[in-house]
This record gives C-alpha cells, sequence and structure tokens, in this order.
C-alpha cells in the first residue's frame, strides 16, 4: 500500500514539473500556437508514451483554463493574452505594424487601425486579442507611453500657405505638418532637423516645429550631416573632455612600466587597413623550439588612461562605439587617446594588455597567460603587404609571418569543424577625392591576411572568456548569440533548395556545416549575394549580456570582446573585470548595473551600423548618379509584385526596376517562387537570375535609383 501511494507521488510530481515546463514554452511564444509534436520538440520528448503523458497534462491545463484552443490540436497560454504588455512599436509603409516586447520571441502584429497615433520607435502599451477566426492573436495600441525619439530629420516641402517635413526614414511611413510660424529660414528643398510638438487624435499628420536647417537637399555635406543627426551621432566631443583628454600624459614611467611584462624584444608588428589610425591591436611571434611557438595578441591598455568614472569614461560608455562613416569616423575617445596615447603606432613603446599562448605546430593550446605589458610595434604593415608576402614568401619578417598564418589558418579549421559558421559577407568601400566624392565602389576582397588576424582575435576573445568564467561568483560581459528561429531556418532551407542547394539542419554542427558548404559553392554564382545576406538574416543577432548563452554562430561555449577598447565600451568593461580578477580584487559592479550597460552598447552598436549603412546608400547614388545613361551587368537582388530590385555586380549598388517598365508582356508576381512570369510568354524574372540594366535616374534626397532592363536583358 505504501509503494501504490509512493509511485502515485512520484507521478503527480512529474506531471506538476510537466505542467510547468508547457506553461514555460507558451510564455516564452505567446504569440505563437504549438501542436502536441511542436510541443514535445520543445521538451525533448520524444516517446510514444512522453506523448501520451504530455496530451493528459494539456488537457488538464485546458479545464484549469490556462491553456486555450483556438483551433484544432493547437494551444496557446490563456493568460497571455489577457496582458497589457509594453514594447517599441515599428510601423511599415504600408501602415500596419509590430510591437517588440523584451523576453517575448514573436513580435505582436497590429492592423493600421490600431496603431493609435504610434510613431516608429514609441514604447506603447498594447492591449491583446484573437482575430475573427479565434486564431491569430493581434494587439492594439491602447496608449503611447513614451515618444522615445522627439527630433527628426527630413526635407521640407513648402507651399504658400503650409509646410511638411517628408522623413529621410522611410519607416516612420508619415508627413510631419509644420506651422509656417514653426519654419525658421527653412526654404523649399532643404534639410532639416524638426521637434515633434503633438499628434491631435484624429489628425492624419504629427505636427512639429523646424529647429535646425541643414542646408540643401542632396549636397554631399548636407546629406552627411542629416545621416548624422538621424541616428543621433555625437560628432564632436564637449570642450571639458578635449581638455580632459589633452592633460593625459603621454609620458611612460618606471611606475607605469612596473609589473609589467616586457616584449620590446619580441618580433611585435600590426596588420591594419592603409588608412587606419587607430591600431588597437598587435601581435608578437616568438619560436621556441621546432613545435612550440609563443603568440602574443597584444591590446591597447586603454584603461589604463581612462579610470572608470571619469567624464572621458562616461562618455565612451554613452557613444559605446566608434561609427565609421564613409567619409569619417565619430570615434568613442578623444583623438589624442584614439590616435595617440592608446594607438599602437610603428616604433613606439606603448602599454598594452595582452593574451599570450604557446602552442604546437597544430595550434593546440599547451600554456596561456593575460596579463599586462609593454611592446613596441616594429613594423606596420597593411593587409595588402602581409598578402603580398604570403603569396610571395619573400618581405620582411616573412618566415615568421608565415608561421603565424599557418597557426591561424589551423585555428581556423578547428573552428569550422566544431560548428562554426564561416560567413564573410562582403564590404563595399570607396576611393574619395579631396572633397568626399566617391571617384570609384568596388567590394573589399577578404584575403588569408585579413583572415590571419581575425583568428587570432576570436582566440584571444574566447580564451579571456573562458578564463574569467571559471572565476567563483564573478560576473562578466559576454558576447552572445542565439540559435536561430527554426522556421527561418525552414524558409531559409526552402529557397536554397530552389537553388539546387540543400540544407542539413537536424543538428547545430551539420546545419553550420551544411551553411558554409553552401557559401563555398555559391562564391562567384549569381544568387551568391542573395544567399549570403538570407543566411545571415536567417541568423540572431549577436549583442552583449551578463548572462552567458554561448556564442551560437562561432560554436563558443564562452566568448566576449576584448579586442578593440578603443572603438567598443565593451571591450573596457572586460580589460576592467580581467584586471580585477588577475590582482584579486573583489567584484565592486553589480550585476543589473553590467546588464543596463550592456543593453546600451548592444543599442549603439545597431545604431552605428545602421548609420554607416545609410552613409554606404548615399555614396553609392552619389557614385551613380554620374553613371545615368550607362549600363552594367546586375544580379536579381529581390523580387516584389511591383517590381525587381537588382544589384550592379561590379560595385553592389542596388537599384529598382519597376513592373510596369516591363512592356513585353503582363507579369504576374508568384511569391512562392520569387519571380515574375510573363502572363503569355512565361518568361520569367528570378531571385538570382543575371540581367543587364540601364542606370534611368537616381534620387539623391530618396537615396534611390531606378533602372530599366535592356533589350539583351529582355531577349535572355
Amino acid at each position: 500500500m505504501t509503494n501504490h501511494k509512493h509511485n502515485k507521488g512520484r507521478k503527480k510530481v512529474k506531471k506538476d514539473a510537466l505542467k510547468k515546463n508547457i506553461l514555460s514554452v507558451l510564455e516564452q511564444n505567446p504569440l505563437k500556437q504549438f501542436g502536441i509534436k511542436q510541443i514535445a520538440f520543445a521538451l525533448g520528448l520524444m516517446t510514444k508514451k512522453d506523448r501520451s503523458i504530455l496530451q493528459s497534462v494539456v488537457e488538464d491545463l485546458i479545464a484549469e483554463k490556462k491553456v486555450t484552443e483556438p483551433e484544432a490540436y493547437k494551444y496557446m497560454l490563456v493568460s497571455k493574452t489577457e496582458s497589457f504588455p509594453e514594447g517599441i512599436i515599428e510601423i511599415t509603409k504600408h501602415g500596419y505594424a509590430f510591437v517588440s516586447v523584451e523576453g517575448w520571441d514573436e513580435d505582436i502584429f497590429v492592423s493600421p487601425k490600431n496603431t493609435l497615433n504610434a510613431i516608429t520607435g514609441d514604447k506603447v502599451k498594447v492591449s491583446l486579442f484573437r482575430d475573427k477566426k479565434g486564431i491569430k492573436v493581434e494587439g492594439k495600441v491602447t496608449s503611447i507611453v513614451e515618444r522615445i525619439r522627439t527630433e527628426f530629420v527630413g526635407t521640407i516641402e513648402l507651399s504658400e500657405r503650409f509646410a511638411f517635413m517628408v522623413p529621410d526614414n522611410k519607416k516612420l511611413n508619415i508627413d510631419f505638418f509644420i506651422p509656417m510660424s514653426k519654419i525658421k529660414a527653412a526654404k523649399n528643398g532643404d534639410k532639416a532637423v524638426i521637434r515633434f510638438l503633438e499628434w491631435p487624435l484624429g489628425s492624419k499628420n504629427p505636427i512639429g516645429e523646424v529647429i535646425r536647417v541643414l542646408g540643401k537637399a542632396g549636397e554631399h555635406e548636407v546629406e552627411m550631416h542629416a545621416i548624422i543627426e538621424e541616428y543621433r551621432l555625437p560628432y564632436h566631443f564637449d570642450d571639458y573632455l578635449t581638455k580632459e583628454a589633452d592633460i593625459i600624459s603621454d609620458i611612460i614611467s618606471e611606475s607605469d612600466i612596473k609589473n609589467r611584462k616586457d616584449f620590446r624584444g619580441t618580433l611585435t608588428f600590426t596588420i591594419d587597413p592603409p588608412d587606419a589610425k587607430d591600431f588597437d591591436d598587435a601581435v608578437s611571434f616568438r619560436s621556441l623550439d621546432r613545435n612550440r611557438f609563443e603568440i602574443g595578441i597584444h591590446i591597447a591598455d586603454v584603461t589604463h588612461y581612462i579610470p572608470a568614472g571619469t567624464n572621458i569614461d562616461k562618455e565612451a560608455l554613452r557613444r559605446a562605439t566608434s561609427v565609421y562613416l564613409v567619409d569619417r569616423t565619430i570615434p568613442m575617445l578623444p583623438e589624442k587617446l584614439s590616435n595617440h596615447l592608446c594607438s599602437l603606432r610603428e616604433k613606439e613603446d606603448k602599454l598594452c594588455f595582452s593574451a599570450v599562448f604557446i602552442m604546437d605546430n597544430k595550434a593546440s593550446i599547451l600554456e596561456e597567460w593575460f596579463g599586462k605589458t609593454i611592446i613596441r610595434s616594429l613594423r606596420r604593415f597593411s593587409y595588402e603587404e602581409v598578402q603580398e608576402i604570403l603569396d610571395k614568401k619573400e618581405g620582411d619578417f616573412a618566415a615568421e609571418i608565415i608561421k603565424v598564418n599557418e597557426l591561424a589558418k589551423s585555428l581556423r579549421e578547428k573552428r569550422y569543424a566544431e560548428g562554426s559558421f564561416s560567413f564573410e559577407t562582403e564590404e563595399v568601400k570607396f576611393s574619395l577625392d579631396a572633397m568626399g566624392k566617391p571617384l570609384e565602389v568596388y567590394k573589399l576582397v577578404r584575403t588569408d591576411s585579413h583572415m590571419l588576424i581575425e583568428d587570432l582575435m576570436l582566440l584571444a576573445n574566447r580564451k579571456v572568456a573562458e578564463f574569467v568564467s571559471r572565476q567563483a561568483n564573478r560576473d562578466f560581459i559576454y558576447r552572445v548569440h542565439d540559435a536561430p528561429n527554426m522556421e527561418k531556418i525552414a524558409d531559409f532551407k526552402r529557397i536554397a533548395n530552389k537553388f539546387g542547394y540543400f540544407i542539413d539542419s537536424s543538428n547545430n554542427k551539420a546545419l553550420a556545416h551544411s551553411f558554409n558548404d553552401l557559401l563555398s559553392e555559391v562564391e562567384g554564382k549569381a544568387e551568391q549575394n542573395f544567399l549570403e545576406s538570407l543566411a545571415i538574416r536567417s541568423m540572431a543577432k549577436a549583442s552583449y549580456s551578463p548572462d552567458n548563452i554561448g556564442h551560437y554562430g562561432l560554436a563558443f561555449d564562452f566568448y566576449t570582446h576584448f579586442t578593440s577598447p578603443i572603438r567598443r565600451y565593451p571591450d573596457m568593461m572586460v580589460h576592467r573585470i580581467l584586471e580585477e580578477v588577475l590582482i584579486g580584487k573583489e567584484e565592486k559592479i553589480p550585476k543589473n548595473k553590467l546588464k543596463e550597460q550592456c543593453k546600451i552598447c548592444s543599442q549603439r552598436e545597431v545604431n552605428a551600423e545602421q548609420a554607416e549603412r545609410a552613409s554606404v546608400k548615399y555614396k553609392q547614388m552619389e557614385f551613380m548618379k554620374e553613371h545615368a545613361g550607362e549600363e552594367f551587368d546586375g544580379v536579381i537582388s529581390g523580387v516584389i509584385e511591383s517590381g525587381l530590385f537588382v544589384e550592379i555586380i561590379e560595385n553592389k549598388c542596388e537599384g529598382f526596376v519597376t513592373g510596369s517598365t516591363l512592356l513585353d508582356d503582363f507579369y504576374v508576381f508568384d511569391q512562392e517562387n520569387y519571380r515574375l512570369q510573363g502572363y503569355n510568354s512565361k518568361k520569367t524574372y528570378t531571385l538570382g537570375q543575371k540581367v543587364r540594366i540601364k542606370v534611368a535616374e537616381v534620387n539623391m534626397v530618396n537615396r534611390t535609383m531606378d533602372l530599366l532592363l535592356t533589350e539583351e536583358a529582355h531577349s535572355r
């Protein structure tokens, strides 16, 4: 009898635990419907017996009114649909919107009639309800919690009695009404910054006032300043910060050197782009014997010069990152620090924080050491110079550089074997004249010299993270990357299959190997850029967090950013924590403060990337304006109902072919196959297809390019 009761009790405990796990899955995906198979997969319940118990527990939850059943065998959490979550809204050009809520895997869909007077970027409160069929959950904005942004950039359209500002940010999807008394000195066609004033209920447009006139839209300097204003980039340092930087001594004293390892007698060099000014990493190499080599990764000791809590430190956190626009850099640190004191310039003694490894011929790590050093770079190399040495097997320090490259390749091969993804998107570069006008647009070719440095930096970042994570009761800053959404992976698999590529998503390692094989196979093919871009978009976005979940893309259990403290604030945070660990200092920064700093850094990183892309887009259009009427080879990079996006192969500039210009037939959008198909001729224009185009018109204000397919393209 006792045994029977005991077993019954154990079964009840198991069911209770299962209930909690089911609710946890649904809470993380409050807008998604799950079938029994999907819940079982999420919980790792694979046997028929497990699923039978699961079905029984789900029925109990329905009876308890914790789970609902809106359509056959699809379950959702009841309580979440009665809550009023807060999140950030983004309104599409079609008027409908999505609200992202922190901690929720899926965004809330909001129809145009339910957006209230929200503007993209606002923090809103949303009520949730099911659609008429009772299947999908939608949201209705009930209140604007906070106008996150009150200043906007755009072009003034002026008439005799009223004015509008058309925003540069097309995601805003609204024009601002400007009363004539609020236009300042703005003229028709001027680029200006306006301040949001109000949006009366029932009014079609929000009301704003001009606060700064930037100049005539379409002019180089005006447009670049518009990007700076649009992304709220701090393009100068206040005088008190510059003065604070100026008084920092550039003399390295004996006390500065005390307790540092001296690498000035070890071969050390930097490898950077030819136009670089801030050198925050250097590499040293020493052969110990035939099968043991010492590789030093030396990083500028920025926090030696910038103690926590100083004005410069607070400003560095506010900026969180340097921003690299096409024709200028907006640095995180004042110039004296970024380009002089902390920059590891050739033939100058410099203070560093270093990660030093002894490895064998196969790049297996035999010993590791982390600590403060002093170095002297003997040679500043450009990537091109190092690649020439690797190709010709001759030049300054050729034997040492060749060996370092061999070790870096071994590290790379191991990383790929362990499931690391080899994403290498093409980067656009520009040649500019003295006035910033683009003379040439070209694709950066990644070579072994680039990957050599990348692999050594990955090694240092990973090993620092592993080292600190082993310390008891020590919070840290991790660079984390979550596993991808499997629905996005399924979409990518379907598209890749249409191009003849198979993706194995049975496990993480198989998925990584499939992706890497695909990226290798598509190189040089018409569909390369499209599939590479789509593969990256199927992945989650990396970010900073004190809660480690590992880095999925690199297949590292522990990863951080340690190697670029001149241009990234998280690296400065990591340096400080690592130093505290090495000297045995007790932790000072509470985890909630680290979490807030990580959030700021992640947000600033995204903003910087968007600003950099905007500057590239503008410069591409500025370059193409000089080539109106000319023909180019392109590849179809997008297909929508109204036409084709085409990317010019030689310079990656993208424009649009309006469907109405395809006069040889009536073309129908085939969404399933990502193509336009002629109704009579059955001729198709498909993603990844090569075409010949003519540049019809470039609009510098909207940063768009209209293209026409040539007769040659029509005949293909």
